[in-house]
């Protein structure tokens, strides 16, 4: 009988000291729309230019607990005209227990903005058709690549000022 309850206990332990993630909430933090050149910009024809400017944050919010958001701000020209600017900051916490240095980093730099990704487009594509234009669909992006390239920037700025001193 004590050996089953010291199994129970040490399965317990185990199970305490495992990686844990969960998404707890996502929700929008801000969303901007403007049109500046309407009504003019409809009689344009419709051929956009769409820039797409992306970044990712996060803060600690309590022991295991982190938001994470996703800031886009997409422009769309019609010939030279701004037709369209939205900004949105799309957010979520996330519960990550037991998951330490690179890999929390990857998990909040890549895998939670994977995670957020599709609600921010999906709000963008509803406000672009709330400002009267065609529906925007954005390509999945590779967060993972961004995130590896940012860590790579930051090893060589790095580099570059140890050489300096």
């Amino acid at each position: 009988m004590a050996e089953n309850d010291q199994a129970a206990a040490g399965n317990e332990q185990n199970q305490e000291n495992q990686p844990q993630f969960a998404l707890q909430r996502i929700y929008i933090k801000d969303l901007s729309f403007e049109s500046p050149n309407s009504p003019t910009v409809f009689q344009e024809q419709w051929k956009p230019q769409v820039n797409l400017d992306l970044n990712t944050s996060h803060t600690q919010i309590s022991e295991n607990q982190y938001e994470v958001v996703l800031s886009l701000t997409l422009t769309a020209k019609a010939e030279e005209q701004v037709a369209y600017i939205v900004e949105i900051q799309q957010a979520g916490v996330f519960m990550v227990k037991n998951i330490e240095g690179a890999q929390l980093g990857q998990m909040l730099g890549a895998y939670c903005p994977n995670v957020l990704f599709p609600y921010a487009r999906e709000s963008i594509d509803n406000i672009v058709n709330k400002g009267s234009f065609p529906a925007l669909m954005l390509a999945p992006v590779n967060f993972d690549a961004i995130y590896q390239q940012a860590l790579k920037r930051k090893q060589e700025e790095a580099a570059g000022e140890e050489q300096a001193h």
